[in-house]
């Protein structure tokens, strides 16, 4: 399939689909670990400042809560599709069953582009937003986070807007995770997923038999995961020769002085133009001859289009479903390594449990705390999959096999019956 006939519901049916084969489940079995519980649609009437009252659709999905309340961000992007946050809350629920964190999946998304107005605007949709959803968030229900588009300062938002509508100063439990520090946040969570990916590269270098330190990274996506990522790497000796965004790409082989980039793009909003390398075509970022190719920004990116030009050893998927059905099979056929998106940036989902724990018990972790509770989880889920592949077997079947196992195993551990 291409890369416009397959969207990240299909390539996340695909894949449960597949697993279901290999488990030897039933069309019922599969069923009820694919269907979603519950997707709502919902519109959020507000009126912005100077502007007449305008609405936008609203969607939640909560895929699926065996193991424990659903988890997952709110994605805000003009074209977000109910099919989008279907597909990405389903990845939750594989997700959060691998890392063993006591979650089900679940997404939302906001209709709205945050970049066409004000901060206040925003602040407006996210309380709208907030109001709109109250019957499908909580502690034991649902928990959003911050995803493409939103931020800590939106979830902020939320819970003040859920705390001031209940006459409470704060809520009563964790309602959202990914929130300002000084609103009960977490250290290091913005960062949690960036190095999770580098904790799942550096245990695969050594599976693998590849130097980290001498390795070349082409990095695609340069936000959040994408910059966090770039910049870790480097601190373990590795070189990024080449990264690329929605606008534009920059190369350098001798490597990039990624920090200087980081702050390019934050001022800038894009790679693009930074003087510290030359111009690339986005589009053959894909293509670049290095070690280690880190999608971290969309879906499909990698396709049968472009699989059979990947020139990196080791692929790390740090954005959800950046490999399509088609693509994994060439690739997998040119044996090059796949870190799945379900174990390679679980990183976020597994802090933002620690920050659920956190609020919950109202307790303080450190910065040491965090980053070497992430550092042993992203390790051990890296070993444990690794361990149980057999001659044949690619990590993404594995990782697929173990966390459906697991959702199963809980939906018979509950009991059928209601």
């Amino acid at each position: 399939m291409t890369k416009q006939e397959m969207g990240i519901l299909n390539t996340a049916e695909w894949n449960v689909k597949q697993t279901a084969g290999r488990l030897g489940l039933t069309d019922t079995q599969l069923a009820w670990v694919s269907e979603p519980r519950e997707r709502v649609e919902i519109t959020c009437a507000h009126a912005l400042p100077d502007r007449e009252p305008t609405h936008v659709k609203v969607f939640v999905v909560r895929h699926n809560d065996t193991l424990g309340p659903s988890k997952g961000g709110i994605r805000m992007t003009p074209t977000v599709t109910l099919d989008e946050i279907t597909g990405l809350a389903m990845e939750m629920t594989w997700k959060t069953a691998l890392v063993g964190v006591p979650f089900g999946g679940g997404k939302s998304g906001i209709c709205y582009d945050p970049a066409s107005g004000t901060d206040r605007e925003k602040e407006k949709v996210i309380r709208s937003f907030t109001r709109g959803v109250a019957r499908h968030i909580g502690p034991e229900i649902y928990i959003p986070a911050p995803d493409m588009g939103t931020n800590e300062r939106d979830m902020g938002h939320i819970r003040d807007c859920v705390s001031y509508s209940s006459g409470k100063s704060i809520t009563q439990g964790c309602f959202v995770t990914g929130k300002p520090v000084i609103l009960g946040g977490i250290v290091g969570r913005r960062e949690a997923t960036g190095k999770g990916v580098v904790y799942s590269i550096q245990e695969a270098c050594d599976k693998l038999g590849m130097d980290i330190s001498k390795s070349r990274v082409a990095v695609q996506g340069f936000g959040n995961v994408g910059s966090v990522a770039a910049i870790e790497i480097v601190k373990h000796g590795a070189k990024v020769i080449a990264v690329a965004d929605h606008l534009g790409g920059i190369e350098k082989s001798d490597g990039l002085d990624v920090v200087a980039l980081a702050e390019y793009q934050n001022n800038n909003g894009s790679v693009k133009g930074f003087p510290g390398g030359t111009p690339m075509d986005k589009d053959d970022i894909m293509e670049v001859d290095c070690d280690i190719l880190i999608p971290a920004a969309v879906a499909s990116v990698l396709t049968e289009d472009n699989a059979h030009k990947v020139k990196a050893k080791l692929i790390a998927e740090g954005a959800n479903a950046p490999t399509t059905p088609g693509a994994d099979e060439i690739l997998f056929e040119k044996k090059i390594s796949i870190i799945p998106d379900i174990l390679c940036n679980a990183g976020g989902v597994f802090v933002s449990y620690l920050e659920y724990t956190q609020e919950t018990q109202r307790e303080q972790m450190t910065l040491q705390q965090v980053e070497g509770r992430l550092d042993e989880r992203m390790r051990e889920t890296f070993d444990m999959v690794f361990k149980a592949m057999k001659p044949g077997d690619s990590m993404r079947q594995v990782a697929m096999n173990i966390a459906v196992g697991r959702v199963m195993d809980g939906m018979y551990a509950r009991g059928m019956l209601p």
